[in-house]
């Protein structure tokens, strides 16, 4: 498969893939960005102006909720947790 086939299928599952990510647990955006380089085994790095469209979309659709984290470990950083509907939603795409 080429690379261009292989980017433009996960561009086409962006939302599913952060929903899979987040099935593990409540984590901030460059977090998602580390665990989709790493489960990709670094051959694919989302932009952080992709991720955040996506967490967007999703925050509207009731698919994942966001709340802001504690500031103790530094700069205070936005989490997103599944929801319940978000949680349905990525186990029936796995």
């Amino acid at each position: 498969m080429s690379d261009s086939v292989s980017g433009d299928l996960i561009r086409g599952n962006i939302d599913t893939i952060i929903l899979c990510v987040l099935m593990a647990q409540d984590q901030y955006g460059y977090e998602i960005i580390k665990a989709i380089r790493h489960r990709s085994d670094d051959e694919y790095e989302m932009k952080e102006p992709t991720l955040y469209a996506s967490l967007r979309r999703l925050e509207k659709q009731k698919m994942i909720q966001s709340y802001w984290g504690d500031e103790n470990q530094g700069g205070r950083r936005k989490y997103y947790r599944l929801t319940e509907q978000g949680n349905v939603s990525s186990i029936q795409s796995r």
